[in-house]
């Protein structure tokens, strides 16, 4: 390096130069220790930030898909508890009714079983109405022609699960509200109308098991992409603090030699003076 001017120092412009741009890497490499990601916004790496901020909204829809997938395989729980309570009911009702079928019954015993029978029929119109999960029920007659419809993906698609109408003279209830067991002919009449209606009723309750199953697996299904998108982030976004660790190290004994090399440029100039004594 030439000694010829106090006006310009080379050696420390150089010097300068060199160590400003360690002092950014290392200003880049502690932003990543930092906060963890390489990342971190646009001016980082504008594309790769513009996918990471398109698959965070995906998976913000996704969390949308899996709560209305929560609430329908709830909606559907109730729905399923309330419709196992009627089957037991029912089983009850047969064997009050075909007790009742005897002609040898006492006017009494008669009367007995007939109340007994009304009271836990009514107790079917109980459960059925009470079967509600956020305001839907799937047992009263209010959803069989549209059911419930869960979100199934971001597009706004939906799963369907299908009502069941499970009210007292209804599809697959065919005891009616007024049915008694007053006489023996009308025991046999209740008779069959329970023995249908416990058929039909387990049939309901096969359907709404078929459509809980389909909510609970594509529930999972979502939960695990949004895993997979969240993992897909990390790999675009995420630093390797390993690597940043060791690289930190060696911009740090960089930015020390830097610091050094230009304090020598700086006072390499002072050698021009031993010329002029």
């Amino acid at each position: 390096m030439a000694l010829n001017s106090v006006n310009t120092n080379s050696g420390a412009l150089i010097a300068l130069q060199n160590l400003q741009s360690t002092n950014n890497e290392l200003g880049v490499v502690q932003g990543r220790i930092n906060t963890g990601k390489k990342v971190n916004s646009a001016k980082d790496n504008g594309a790769i930030w513009a996918i990471a901020q398109g698959q965070r909204g995906e998976i913000s829809a996704l969390n949308a898909v899996k709560d209305s997938l929560d609430r329908g395989s709830s909606a559907v729980d109730v729905a399923m508890a309330a419709g196992e309570s009627v089957s037991d009911l029912l089983v009850q009702l047969k064997e009050k009714a075909l007790s009742a079928t005897d002609k040898s019954l006492s006017t009494a015993s008669r009367k007995a079983l007939n109340e007994d029978f009304k009271a836990v029929r009514d107790q079917i119109a109980t459960v059925v109405s009470n079967a509600k999960f956020n305001g839907v029920n799937l047992l009263d007659n209010s959803t069989t022609t549209n059911g419930y419809k869960a979100l199934s993906n971001t597009a706004g698609s939906t799963i369907k699960v299908a009502g069941e109408n499970l009210s007292l003279g209804g599809a697959n209830v065919t005891v009616a509200a007024t049915t008694t067991i007053g006489t023996s002919t009308l025991a046999t009449t209740a008779l069959a109308a329970v023995n249908t209606s416990i058929d039909r009723v387990s049939a309901s309750l096969a359907r709404l098991g078929t459509g809980s199953k389909a909510l609970e697996t594509h529930s999972t299904f979502v939960g695990k992409l949004s895993d997979a998108l969240e993992n897909g982030i990390g790999n675009l976004v995420d630093a390797d603090l390993a690597k940043e660790s060791a690289k930190l190290q060696s911009l740090q004994t960089k930015q020390q030699l830097g610091v050094q090399a230009l304090s020598i440029a700086n006072s390499s100039s002072s050698i021009l003076l031993g010329l002029f004594r």
